[in-house]
């Protein structure tokens, strides 16, 4: 009888650790003008679907730091993610929220031979910004007519958020001054581009999460790959050039069935980190 005890306590014990080790560790990487706390809600989401999982809120370039070059930025969390990635065969999640999906979609590119299996970006400007929100108020009101005069010069581009300011009538200021953006999603020709698409395609599974309740990524479609033309009119991912091109490997992602594009009604954009319904909608799925 004891004997029979202590088996089953031992499979329950097996079968225990077994499941929280299927999960893969989730990364994390915060938006613009704050840092890894104001993620706690959704780590928290996490573990409580997933117990046992190993979530990390990258705790790097918090608050006014987050202004920082894109590129160093890039260069600090790929460290980062290495370090995690690395402890594990079976890969991890990459999950980026605002400002921080834009860092992740780069750190993809550049990181070679990553085992990342989800990437999902959480209401970030994928492809650019364009538009007055609450998280630019230091800058003047004209901000949308002549944010380009600050971004489209050596100095602005030291500024994170003039990396992905896509003024859609200044297009040709964009592609010769953008040495963020317009490298990472092929709109500019360099000499790392079938590299970088390679390491781009890695990826298992692009999650792209927004809505047009979002009221500040601008335009809200960006978050799927979206993005104003000359007049303003929304182009859908899938009539962008850097897709009808595949120059960094959407369409081939697409293609094979390997996107996943959530739109979500109804939220503010910092909500999309704390709101229950969007994790149960657009995310859980996509972390086991």
């Amino acid at each position: 009888m004891k004997s029979s005890v202590v088996r089953s306590l031992g499979l329950c014990l097996l079968l225990s650790w077994s499941s929280s080790e299927a999960y893969k560790p989730v990364i994390i990487v915060h938006g613009l003008l704050e840092g890894a706390t104001a993620m706690r809600t959704i780590t928290e989401f996490i573990q409580e679907a997933h117990p046992g999982t190993e979530v990390t809120a990258l705790d790097l370039f918090g608050g006014g730091s987050s202004l920082k070059p894109l590129w160093t930025q890039v260069e600090h969390f790929r460290l980062a993610v290495e370090v995690i990635q690395n402890r594990t065969e079976d890969g991890a999640h990459l999950l980026c929220f605002s400002q921080g999906g834009v860092i992740c979609r780069a750190l993809l590119s550049v990181m070679p031979k990553h085992n990342i299996h989800s990437f999902i970006a959480l209401s970030s400007p994928l492809a650019g910004q364009y538009g007055d929100t609450d998280y630019l108020k230091m800058f003047p009101k004209t901000l949308k007519e002549n944010m380009y005069k600050l971004c489209y010069n050596k100095l602005g581009q030291e500024l994170s958020i003039c990396q992905y300011w896509n003024d859609p009538h200044h297009r040709h200021k964009y592609l010769k001054r953008s040495n963020f953006l317009a490298l990472i999603n092929g709109e500019k020709e360099h000499n790392d581009t079938k590299v970088w698409r390679e390491n781009f395609l890695r990826i298992k599974k692009l999650v792209l999460i927004g809505g047009p309740d979002d009221g500040v990524i601008t335009p809200w479609q960006s978050s799927h790959f979206g993005f104003f033309s000359s007049n303003e009119t929304v182009v859908e991912m899938r009539n962008q050039q850097f897709y009808m091109t595949d120059v960094f490997g959407l369409k081939t992602l697409d293609l094979r069935g390997d996107v996943s594009v959530c739109k979500q009604p109804g939220v503010r954009h910092t909500n999309f980190r704390r709101s229950v319904s969007v994790f149960n909608n657009c995310i859980r799925d996509w972390l086991t």
